[in-house]
């Protein structure tokens, strides 16, 4: 027997691939199935059984895909509707995968469909579980996302049953191998490890101790921020099925001259920049948005960018195939080509090029005093500026930079200074405001962890200046 975690930072998703006995399942696979497909042939087993934890919402899963090129049957819990063939399993249903006993356990609350896979080893013991979005290390999955037209209080009311009839009953041995970690948007504050054991969560995770249903409610409920914008588009693409991803690539990994790409851009392409947001700030094709692969590429590329929108790449070289994945991974599957060659190739074809100013802390420290027409925006999230940032700076959360509102609140007669915690974001924010033609603006290297360690910078919190 062997079990697999694979996690994806980008995501902060885990998937998993469990052996025994010449046989396989994966469970909540990524689009980029190719990989369970060589992980089965590299270890001489065939794969028997895809399992969703439920409908996901933060990516786009390769259950179509892997069950297509493989004829596994894809298996979902109780309450599953979905617009391709699954097996809707019942509740306590059992499947043999070599040796190994996996049993469904529904669990509703984070989704009606929700479910979870407990593990039996070789000798029939309960091993593990597979919790989805049920049960994280410290945390338990929203109840707000993908609920139909039931409220998150009767979802909330929901996950209670769930947890106390069929979660807490389990021996504190029993390992928990969650859908998400740490920085996910399924929860509310997931801990810092990727798995767990029953008993450590018992212990620690405040919806796992005692409380009644209407304080779990209560808890659950209270602090949700708002969601990622194109988590309900994803849990659409899931439920209802997506094209191939062998398609995407075709599409997507064509190689444009410096001709072709401006004449796609002209046909109202977007041009996708994912190099290293520090290279990109050096220069860049006029009109580009900077979402680079050092960072959450997927989580902000599915917030930022359009669904319905065209797109060509300027890639590093040897990352077009990397970059596509990526964007297939959140249902972003309109990508046209790659600038072959890369932004070298567009610099020597004697092209325009546009950059952005970087500045260090310090210099922004002595640039305050002397300009009244310095403008801070600060695009972390609210509780990020409630909790400390520069006195007079105007907060606009990255995701909020898609609304042209809230662009139109900007004084494009500012010297704008952009920051975020640490500089990847303030980045995106940048390539976006030079779209809508803002150019007096300097990005914060470092950002707010730099700032605030400047003494001539003055910093507040939000309930410092209410009082």
């Amino acid at each position: 027997m062997e079990v697999k975690q694979l996690y994806t930072h980008c995501l902060s998703e885990a998937t998993y691939f469990i052996t025994s006995n010449g046989e396989a399942a994966v469970i909540d696979p990524l689009r980029d199935v190719d990989t369970y497909i060589k992980m089965a042939e590299d270890a001489g087993v065939k794969i028997k059984y895809i399992f969703e934890t439920h409908f996901h919402a933060d990516f786009v899963s390769g259950h179509i895909d892997l069950a297509n090129k493989t004829g596994a049957p894809i298996i979902y819990g109780p309450d599953t509707q979905a617009g391709f063939k699954v097996h809707v399993a019942a509740d306590g249903e059992e499947f043999m995968v070599g040796k190994l006993k996996i049993r469904v356990l529904h669990t509703p609350g984070h989704t009606l469909e929700s479910s979870c896979y407990l593990l039996h080893d070789e000798a029939g013991e309960p091993y593990c579980i597979f919790t989805g979005d049920t049960l994280f290390v410290g945390d338990v999955g929203r109840p707000d996302l993908f609920s139909g037209n039931l409220s998150k209080e009767e979802l909330a009311g929901m996950m209670f049953e769930s947890l106390n009839n069929k979660i807490k009953p389990l021996n504190d041995n029993i390992i928990v191998y969650p859908a998400h970690g740490p920085g996910s948007s399924c929860g509310k504050n997931l801990g810092p490890d990727t798995f767990s054991t029953i008993g450590a969560q018992r212990a620690t995770n405040y919806a796992m101790q005692q409380m009644s249903k209407e304080e779990f409610i209560k808890s659950v409920t209270t602090g949700l921020t708002t969601p990622p914008a194109y988590f309900p588009i994803n849990a659409h693409i899931n439920k209802t099925g997506y094209g191939s991803i062998d398609d995407v690539y075709e599409k997507g990994l064509a190689p444009l001259s410096v001709a072709q790409f401006k004449e796609k851009v002209k046909e109202q392409a977007w041009i996708l920049d994912t190099r290293p947001s520090a290279v990109f700030t050096t220069g860049f094709v006029p009109d580009s948005i900077s979402i680079g692969l050092d960072g959450r590429f997927a989580e902000w590329a599915g917030t930022i960018l359009p669904y319905d929108q065209s797109f060509v790449l300027v890639t590093e070289p040897g990352k077009e195939r990397e970059s596509i994945t990526r964007l297939a991974r959140v249902g972003i599957d309109n990508v046209l080509g790659y600038l072959d060659g890369g932004y070298e190739a567009w610099i020597n074809a004697g092209e325009q090029f546009d950059l952005i100013i970087d500045i260090e802390a310090d210099e922004m420290a002595m640039d305050l005093p002397h300009d009244d027409l310095i403008e801070v925006i600060d695009v972390r999230k609210p509780a990020e500026f409630d909790a400390g940032h520069v006195k007079g700076a105007v907060n606009v959360p990255l995701n909020t930079l898609v609304d042209p509102l809230n662009i139109a609140m900007i004084d494009d007669a500012s010297n704008l200074y952009v920051h975020c915690a640490g500089g990847y974001r303030s980045v995106i924010a940048a390539s976006l405001l030079k779209r809508q033609g803002f150019h007096n603006m300097r990005n914060i290297l470092g950002g707010f962890s730099k700032i605030k360690n400047e003494k001539g910078i003055k910093i507040v919190t939000t309930e410092t200046i209410k009082q």
